[in-house]
């Protein structure tokens, strides 16, 4: 398979996801994402890189085996919030935004991209403007969206509107999942809150 056509499999499987969600944002997100190219061009490693696969191995979901063929091309590294983790947080997870007003694939008022956080780790408590609906492709995480707390694994989808405050606690196999945002995706917005779990 090219590496065109690896790209191609990767956005399609997710495109996929986010028109089974159903809510408009998510079928325009889905359509940009179909519009737009990738690079195929291989990318450099992302220091997550082995987890990364090793946890992408662990689903039979499309998406993830998709992911786990692309990897090499998936511009890891590239977190539209990064300004807002400290050190040890940081090192803890991998984001790679694929469409976004600077992402590979233009969107001026979507994004979309893939997240990565190492097994055992916790997510503080946070919000931002942008309504954002998480898939998770492999591996699980005790999940708090706003008074819902419960555990999450492959194939859920968790919808956080605007404002609501989110955190989680990746298993043992840590987490590979998917992120939207849509509405107001400012990353000035992007906050962590009080939080008596962290």
């Amino acid at each position: 398979m090219t590496n065109d056509q690896r790209l191609d499999t990767l956005r399609a499987a997710i495109a996929d996801l986010y028109r089974e969600e159903g809510r408009a944002e998510a079928i325009a997100t889905a359509e940009a994402l179909l519009a737009g190219r990738l690079a195929a061009e291989p990318q450099r490693p992302c220091p997550l890189d082995m987890l990364i696969r090793r946890t992408a191995s662990t689903s039979d979901l499309p998406a993830a085996r998709a992911v786990l063929a692309a990897q090499d091309l998936i511009p890891w590294g590239t977190n539209p919030v990064a300004d807002r983790m400290s050190g040890e947080v940081a090192a803890s997870y991998a984001v790679s935004e694929l469409l976004g007003p600077d992402g590979p694939i233009r969107a001026p008022d979507l994004r979309l991209g893939l997240f990565y956080q190492r097994p055992g780790c916790y997510y503080a408590l946070h919000h931002h403007d942008a309504d954002e609906t998480y898939v998770i492709l492999a591996g699980c995480a005790d999940w708090t969206a706003g008074e819902d707390r419960r555990p999450r694994g492959p194939g859920e989808m968790i919808h956080h509107p605007s404002l609501m405050p989110h955190a989680f606690r990746t298993g043992p196999e840590g987490l590979l999942a998917l992120w939207r945002w849509s509405g107001d995706i400012n990353t000035h917005s992007y906050g962590f809150l009080p939080d008596p779990d962290a």
